[in-house]
């Protein structure tokens, strides 16, 4: 199966390099020449243990490539990723600017059934909203569909969480696209990766509640730690005691300077800014 990878940053690298690495063919497409003239000469802008090796490998192999030609990238492609930035805006709420951008100019160079995959996090609706940008530029009218696939991953395991993920959530609105997204998994088969397979909408919303939730649980145990301090309880313990309630779980919960990251601070921002 051939598909694109819109957007050459953190996320779709790794998502390029690691379905290249599943033996699907893959191009990666940005706007920035310099960016793509860097990666096909095999230097990798970002640093992720592994990346560098796994890219330069899969280029070798001919399963991996990188390019600014959109429309041949969609043309040759069943499936098209968007894996852009969505920056917190002025107003606390995802600037989804990027998405439309992309959205508009992958609807301009379908001639043939596409499904068209969010795998930026984006709130709520945006895929409705992508579905709509495409069905009012398209050329001519052309089958497609948009379909959720919200990424887990973390700064430094980032090829492990995408090879050995807690699960895969594909949101999709048909059997058909569903079908289609699972397929490009299917090694994660092996080891009996668990599939969450719903609507758009819930994907989109599983995608925030997960890293809302580990925000919480950290601005939870940095209360407990103020609590502890004025009680005179240690809070690793407490911490501790928590964690082994498999209920609750270790993970997330260690006292300190509070959530941060490229992440968790515009994630909830944005959340917030939905409801």
């Amino acid at each position: 199966m051939n598909i694109a990878v819109a957007g050459t940053g953190y996320v779709g690298l790794v998502t390029g390099a690691c379905f290249a690495e599943f033996g699907v063919k893959v191009v990666c497409v940005d706007i920035d020449e310099a960016k793509i003239a860097a990666l096909q000469d095999g230097k990798v802008p970002i640093y992720e243990p592994g990346l560098e090796e796994m890219i330069r490998r899969n280029a070798k192999a001919g399963r991996l490539s990188f390019t600014t030609d959109l429309s041949a990238s969609v043309e040759n492609s069943l499936v098209v990723f968007i894996a852009v930035g969505t920056p917190q805006g002025e107003d606390g709420a995802a600037d989804l600017s990027a998405v439309r951008d992309v959205a508009i100019a992958i609807s301009r160079n379908m001639s043939e059934y596409k499904i068209v995959v969010t795998k930026s996090t984006v709130p709520m609706g945006t895929g409705a909203m992508i579905h709509k940008l495409i069905e009012e530029n398209q050329r001519a009218p052309v089958h497609f569909e948009v379909a959720s696939n919200p990424e887990f991953l973390r700064e430094g395991s980032a090829i492990e969480d995408f090879m050995r993920p807690n699960r895969v959530v594909i949101g999709a609105p048909s059997e058909q696209a569903a079908a289609i997204l699972k397929d490009l998994y299917r090694p994660l088969n092996l080891v009996e990766v668990p599939f969450v397979v719903t609507d758009v909408v819930t994907a989109e919303m599983i995608k925030y509640a997960s890293n809302a939730f580990l925000a919480t649980k950290i601005s939870y145990i940095n209360e407990m730690a103020l609590l502890c301090e004025k009680v005179g309880a240690d809070v690793h313990q407490v911490a501790r005691g928590m964690g082994l309630d498999k209920r609750i779980g270790g993970k997330f919960l260690h006292p300190g300077p509070g959530f941060g990251g490229s992440c968790f601070p515009k994630d909830t921002e944005a959340l917030l800014a939905i409801g």
